[in-house]
């Protein structure tokens, strides 16, 4: 444990260092346009909320008992904090960055996923066996859906029709139907569903079942399984590129990532990148991948187009969630062991530097922070303030 704080300490006085002798080139901000990025506590019942305007903790707020999914709602200023300790949802108010009201849920929830319209949210209770539907504008509950053993994550498409919703104890999917609020059907799948990403026609789901080394393949239209794709070991998170057309599965237990071809339901490569990695993310322009390496403290930045890594960058203890802010120019790592966000910069290098990444700063937030979001918007009449 002192092992591991030394390296945080040296990380942050590199940070510090790197402050001083290079002074941040900061974007331009108008008075009225506003970016956060909400980082959930899991042991400080806290989530922190850092201004990427000035990259500075803007404020520290009370939520609920281990704070772990936190989603932005794409059509309001809006963030949702899943308590899984106190069985309930935050609302906080992004324009004035307070909790604003706390809705209770069923048993033991993990994660929150608003659908494209922002007015629903739909929560797994692990505990329950049952997804509770959340109206965003009233901030009731609508329903309580009985799914399979221990839903883990809800995810509904893009299109709004249909909740996916993996059984993790069961080894099965349940798929919902948004509009009546019922359960549709149950498809068996494999070991241990976990993550879910939907392709963004709403025509597939993909699933991965981290006891077995596989990610299934789920047609939405017919509710059936199309594959079982053989992956690594262990894999425990799924990136969809914005275009849809390959997906990516961190395998934890072979310190790989494999790729997935959407379309063909074949598993394109896979490839070594670091120790235990965790979460991935793909930029807005489908050209590079960022892999989390839990065990190895390191981002792994992937060239897509090239089909190899370009960097690898020491971050803090235990890297996880991954979030880029609206400009894709800072990369922002949630560093789960040290208790802090790891800023990355991506910028033009100078003739002196080997790489457009690198260490910009690291801020402190609460103790093992598990999950991130980013949401930018512009105030409006009275509320813009300098």
């Amino acid at each position: 444990m002192k092992k591991l704080y030394l390296i945080a300490f040296l990380l942050a006085a590199l940070a510090l260092a790197s402050w001083y002798f290079y002074p941040r080139q900061l974007p331009e901000y108008g008075p009225a346009y506003r970016e956060y990025a909400y980082v959930a506590n899991g042991k400080s019942n806290t989530v922190s909320v850092i201004d990427l305007r000035t990259l500075q903790l803007a404020a520290t707020l009370k939520v609920g008992q281990n704070p772990t999914g936190i989603a932005a709602n794409p059509k309001k200023n809006e963030i949702y904090v899943v308590n899984t300790g106190s069985n309930n949802v935050s609302i906080i108010d992004a324009e004035r960055n307070q909790v604003v009201s706390t809705i209770g849920v069923h048993g033991r929830p993990y994660f929150i996923d608003v659908s494209s319209d922002g007015k629903r949210g739909y929560v797994a209770n692990s505990a329950s066996n049952n997804v509770s539907v959340i109206d965003l504008e009233k901030r009731i509950v609508l329903a309580n859906i009985r799914v399979g053993i221990a839903p883990g994550m809800a995810k509904v498409s893009l299109d709004g029709k249909t909740v996916v919703v993996t059984n993790r104890q069961e080894g099965s999917v349940s798929l919902l139907n948004a509009e009546t609020l019922k359960l549709e059907s149950t498809i068996p799948t494999c070991n241990q569903p976990t993550d879910i990403e939907i392709l963004p026609d709403s025509s597939k789901a993909f699933i991965a079942c981290s006891g077995s080394a596989e990610v299934a393949s789920i047609d939405l239209k017919t509710e059936k399984l199309l594959a079982l794709l053989d992956v690594g070991k262990t894999p425990v998170d799924l990136a969809l590129k914005p275009d849809g057309g390959e997906m990516i599965a961190c395998n934890f237990d072979s310190d790989s990532f494999s790729i997935i071809e959407t379309t063909t339901n074949e598993v394109a490569s896979s490839n070594l990148v670091g120790t235990h990695p965790a979460r991935a993310l793909v930029s807005a322009d489908n050209s590079r991948l960022y892999v989390s390496n839990f065990g190895s403290n390191t981002i792994a930045v992937y060239d897509i187009d090239y089909g190899q890594i370009i960097a690898n960058i020491q971050v803090g203890s235990g890297p996880d969630a991954l979030a880029l802010s609206q400009n894709q120019n800072y990369l922002l790592v949630v560093d789960s062991q040290s208790g802090d966000v790891t800023v990355v910069q991506k910028r033009k290098p100078k003739k002196f530097e080997r790489s457009e990444y690198s260490l910009l700063t690291m801020i402190p937030v609460g103790a093992q922070p598990n999950d991130i979001v980013v949401k930018s918007f512009m105030l409006t009449g009275k509320s813009v303030r300098k």
